[in-house]
């Protein structure tokens, strides 16, 4: 691989990992324009690394509460009042008091299960899927990401109607069945073509969480199932350094990083405004000229 190869495929990791569009879709592609089959899936993973990277730190304060929290619990400590006021608009959505973080963590557990178990079977065929059914995984991907964004305006709507405001659910806390919706269809992300974001944040809107929720709660279910993979792949870690090169690993790791920052905080300024279906405009033609070329 060379260097230039490493950088653009690092930021197509980047921006692809968070926007609703497949990232692990538009690598195999990029893989076969690129003639790299010969890239061990290792360096996919670190790549994730990298993005990941960017959503612990895009989301650090909640991460950092939230281990607060956990480790309180273990050491069986007592619920403690809180007593400031949480200023930061994230903490204050996803953990407003220690019993609610308390809750989230376990239903982040409970979606990470449900993936694990579905990412088991799904890792026996993902090398061996071919490139016209990733295409059509992006016309599935387009179709979840219209579908849910209608549910969530009609859901909107209704609550106006009711209560003669803006629409905006107030947060009343991700519930399990909630999780388990998220965890299956971020474990049906895994496969080539279907977004993982646009999955999970699609699974969550039908579920009945509110958009912004929704995509926080979505990037913070994908560390831990990120964190999963490349721990399984890490066997292979001097494969993947002697077949792409310390230097292009390097680079396309920190590519991946910036752009996937940005992309991140792009992405949920869009999911604020409700604008999900937007992709799909880049995804239905994708997806339809890949089948015709692929």
């Amino acid at each position: 691989m060379t260097i230039l190869q490493s950088i653009l495929v690092g930021a197509l990791q980047g921006v692809t990992e968070f926007l609703p569009v497949s990232s692990s879709g538009h690598l195999a592609l990029a893989k076969h324009l690129f003639q790299m089959g010969d890239v061990p899936p290792l360096f996919d993973i670190m790549l994730h690394m990298a993005t990941l990277l960017a959503v612990v730190i895009y989301f650090r304060k909640v991460i950092g509460r939230l281990f607060m929290i956990l480790f309180r619990a273990i050491g069986r400590k007592e619920v403690p009042m809180d007593s400031k006021p949480i200023t930061d608009a994230k903490i204050a959505t996803l953990a407003p008091n220690e019993q609610a973080g308390r809750s989230l963590i376990i239903m982040v557990i409970i979606s990470t299960v449900v993936t694990g178990a579905i990412g088991i079977v799904t890792s026996k065929v993902i090398t061996r899927i071919p490139l016209t059914h990733i295409c059509i995984g992006f016309l599935i991907t387009a179709g979840l990401l219209v579908a849910s964004s209608i549910a969530d305006k009609h859901r909107c709507l209704d609550r106006a109607a009711m209560n003669g405001a803006s629409g905006e659910q107030h947060l009343t806390g991700i519930n399990w069945r909630q999780a388990l919706v998220v965890g299956f269809a971020q474990g049906i992300g895994t496969l080539p073509g279907i977004s993982r974001s646009g999955a999970t944040i699609s699974g969550a809107l039908f579920s009945g969480v509110d958009r912004s929720t929704a995509g926080d709660y979505s990037f913070i279910v994908a560390i831990p199932a990120i964190l999963g993979a490349f721990l399984l792949e890490l066997k292979d870690l001097e494969i993947v350094a002697g077949a792409v090169g310390l230097i292009p690993l390097v680079l396309g790791c920190v590519t991946a990083f910036v752009s996937g920052y940005l992309a991140l905080a792009w992405l949920m300024n869009i999911i604020n405004r409700g604008h999900l279906e937007w992709f799909a405009l880049y995804l239905v033609p994708a997806g339809i000229l890949g089948l015709i070329f692929f």
